[in-house]
Formats: C-alpha cells, sequence, structure tokens
C-alpha cells in the first residue's frame, strides 16, 4: 500500500506537495494560541516593527539604495568593476576598495542589500561582494564611537577590530572556497547594460554616484537641537541640488523639469516640515518619471524596480517574523526576554553561541543594537557573548538572509551566514574569556 501511494504521489508530485502544505497551513491556523496574552501581544509587535520599519527606513534608507543600485547597472562600465572588484582582480585592492566604499555608507544589514546586489550583478567578485556586505553595516564609525562611550572604550575597540578584520576574513575564505566557481564567472560574464566602458568621464560617474551616496547617508541624520548635528543634517539640501545641476550639466537632462521638481519639492518641504518622508519620496518619484521619459536613461528606473520588487517583499515578511518571534527593543515577541538573558548570562562557549546565532536573526537598525546590548548586560550578559552579538547583529538578520539567498543562492548564503556566526562565536569566547 505505501509502494502504491508513493508511486501515486511521484506521478503527481506537485499536487501532492501542495496538498501537504495546504494540510501543515490548517494545522498550523488550527492549532493556533490565539486569544492567550502572549500570542496575540507577539502577532501585535510583528505588525508594530513592520510599521516602524516602513515608515523610518523603507523611503528615507530603501528607496535611495535601490536608485543607486539601478544606477549602478546602467552607469558604471562593467570592464571597471572587473578590474577593481571582479574575480581575477588583485585581492588586496579588491578587497581594500569593498571594505573602504561599504564602510563608508555606514548603513542597515538590510539598506546595504541593494548595493551589494548591484556590484555583484554588475561583476564584483564574490569575495569582494561579500567584503562589501559585511562592511557596510559591521564597520560603522558612528556606531563603534557609540559603543565605546556607552558599553566602554575596551568593548569599542574591540567591535572596531573584529569587524575590520571580519569583513577581509569572511570574504577571503568565501572567494577560496568558491574559487572554481568564480573562475569561470569571470570568464564567463556578459551581463550588464551598456557597452564595457562607460559613455562618460570616470570623475563625473564618481561625482554623481558621491552625491547620491551623500544623500542616502544625510537623509538619515535624524533632526536634533543641536547647531553642530544640524548642519551636517542641513547637507542634503546642498548635495541635492549639485545632483541636479550635474544632471543638467553632464547628463543633459532639461532643467525646465528639473526647476519644476525642486519647486514642488520646496513646497512640500517648507508646508509639512515635520514630514521629511514626503518631499523625499516625491524628488525620487520626479527623478524616475524624468528618467523613464528619457530613452537615455530609462534603463535606470527599470533596473531600481526590479530591485525593489526582488528585496522589499522579502525584507517586510523577514521584519513581520523577527517582530513576531523578538518583539521591538523593549517589548516582549514569543519569545520571553527573560530566556534570552538567563541564555547569554555568563561568558560560556554555549552562551557566546546563542548571542551569535541571535543577533543573526534579529534586526537592528542602525545604532539600535548599542542600547539592547547595554540592556542585556545590565540582566547578566556577558562581555563575551554581548561581542558577538555586536560583530553577528548589524551585519545579518532574518530579512537580510531571505534576500541575501535569492542574490547568492541557499548554499553560498548558508555559507556567509555560519561564516558570521562562527567568527562572532569565537572572537566572543576569546574575548570573554582570555582577554578580559
Amino acid at each position: 500500500m505505501a509502494e502504491r501511494l508513493l508511486e501515486i504521489y511521484r506521478s503527481n508530485q506537485r499536487e501532492g506537495n501542495l496538498l501537504f502544505f495546504m494540510i501543515l497551513a490548517f494545522l498550523a491556523i488550527f492549532f493556533m494560541p490565539a486569544g492567550t496574552e502572549r500570542f496575540d501581544n507577539a502577532v501585535l509587535e510583528a505588525f508594530r516593527l513592520t510599521n516602524w520599519y516602513a515608515r523610518e527606513h523603507v523611503i528615507l534608507c530603501l528607496l535611495p539604495a535601490f536608485l543607486i543600485a539601478g544606477a549602478m547597472a546602467v552607469y558604471i562600465s562593467q570592464g571597471s568593476v572587473m578590474r577593481y572588484l571582479g574575480p581575477s582582480a588583485s585581492k588586496p585592492v579588491a578587497f581594500s576598495v569593498a571594505s573602504v566604499s561599504g564602510t563608508l555608507l555606514a548603513v542597515c544589514s538590510c539598506t546595504v542589500l541593494p548595493l551589494f546586489g548591484g556590484i555583484y550583478r554588475r561583476g564584483a567578485g564574490l569575495g569582494a561582494a561579500v567584503a562589501f556586505l559585511y562592511s557596510g553595516p559591521a564597520i560603522n564609525i558612528m556606531a563603534i564611537v557609540v559603543t565605546a562611550k556607552v558599553l566602554g572604550a575596551e568593548i569599542g575597540l574591540a567591535r572596531a577590530i573584529g569587524a575590520i578584520v571580519f569583513a577581509v576574513v569572511i570574504g577571503a575564505i568565501m572567494h577560496l572556497i568558491y574559487r572554481k566557481e568564480e573562475a569561470e564567472r569571470s570568464v564567463s560574464n556578459a551581463r550588464g547594460f551598456g557597452g564595457d566602458e562607460a559613455d562618460k568621464p570616470v570623475g563625473v560617474i564618481a561625482l554623481f554616484f558621491a552625491l547620491m551616496v551623500g544623500i542616502l547617508v544625510f537623509a538619515n541624520w535624524a533632526a536634533a537641537d543641536n547647531q553642530a548635528w544640524m548642519a551636517v543634517y542641513d547637507m542634503k539640501w546642498p548635495i541635492t541640488a549639485a545632483l541636479g545641476v550635474l544632471l543638467v550639466r553632464r547628463w543633459h537632462w532639461p532643467p525646465g523639469q528639473l526647476l519644476i521638481l525642486a519647486a514642488v519639492v520646496a513646497a512640500f518641504a517648507t508646508l509639512a516640515p515635520g514630514m521629511p518622508e514626503l518631499p523625499f519620496v516625491i524628488g525620487i518619484g520626479g527623478l524616475m518619471l524624468i528618467a523613464t521619459l528619457r530613452d537615455q536613461d530609462r534603463e535606470w528606473p527599470v533596473q531600481s524596480w526590479d530591485f525593489a520588487k526582488q528585496i522589499l517583499p522579502l525584507l517586510l515578511a523577514g521584519v513581520f517574523v523577527a517582530g513576531f518571534a523578538l518583539g521591538r527593543p523593549g517589548h516582549e515577541g514569543m519569545i520571553p526576554s527573560e530566556w534570552v538573558a538567563a541564555a547569554v548570562g555568563d561568558n560560556s562557549l554555549l552562551s557566546t553561541i546563542l548571542a551569535s546565532v541571535l543577533g543573526a536573526l534579529m534586526y537592528f537598525s542602525t545604532l539600535t543594537e548599542v542600547p539592547i546590548v547595554e540592556a542585556l548586560m545590565g540582566s547578566g550578559m556577558g562581555k563575551g557573548p554581548a561581542l558577538a552579538l555586536l560583530l553577528a547583529g548589524p551585519a545579518l538578520s532574518l530579512p537580510n538572509m531571505l534576500v541575501i539567498r535569492t542574490i547568492l543562492g541557499t548554499q553560498k548564503t548558508l555559507v556567509y551566514c555560519a561564516l558570521v556566526v562562527l567568527m562572532a562565536t569565537i572572537t566572543g569566547f576569546i574575548y570573554g574569556n582570555w582577554w578580559v
């Protein structure tokens, strides 16, 4: 009988799988502990975290990242990427360029994804692309300074050294593991848009991307009652104006259309000063509309949209699951915070492993990992697990993993995540038991 059923299943495997998942989904819904306080609160936390992520990160972080990634696919020559970051490029040069480029962004683990996808799709080698992927959120100068100030200079220094070493070592290991595949990719890689050389001078292209990265970085600085801080925050307006001038002078965009867009953005910024997202999204939408109307620039919004539809749904789904399981900072999800504090309450190897895995699954926006670790240390968390969480957490998250899988595939994603967790565990364990 069993053999007959197996034969029937094999003859119509698709329908069998569908039946299996339908039964599984029904059982999950049937036995769902709806009505219990913890479950209901976890569901609310999932929606609250997703709502917070949509409000705080999608418009000001992800939208400009999608634009930059799309522009990478269109305006950066594949020859330049292959020369400096490709599989056959000098490894010291490739890893140095990738690490420095990622460090300058100071973005979270999700905002770096479109940029990582852009350079990898354009032909960057796996090792260099992974070094860039890790360095963006992990080697964050602001986060390291805040870590040293809040948690102590010693752990701040350990985080800085560990993150820099991780970016290079993890990139190098990924390159060595997949060196044969990368060698084939360097020969057969014919992806990209346009010719092998850019149709604009390298200096113009570099300025174009520097201005867009400047908008991405400074748009994320929140307004504060501090004159020096606000001077940095206000830099986004001169940078945006410079981008418009560059598009008119070197891209030959119609100045009339850009002036109309600038007037609309300025009007909304003046009328709604407490909603910076509104003029920001209008400005991005206007730029993409003008680019769409120009035959020579239409590929830019097409590629940006390709990144957005691939990445954004997975990020939102991942944030929802992370919120359900772990809640927001200071709020409970399905997993009680006491369990977390008890699990990482000393410098043992098990506590350090759990801290690394927990950090890899949680979503941390820029700088939020520091107060979370401070609270956990106040509840008895050891210094070793604290460092492990600081090294694994900002660079990985459940939403981040889901997207990386669509770019690199399941195997490479698992290897990358395992390397981050393993190195964070080893570093944290050594720091917790022999350094302190």
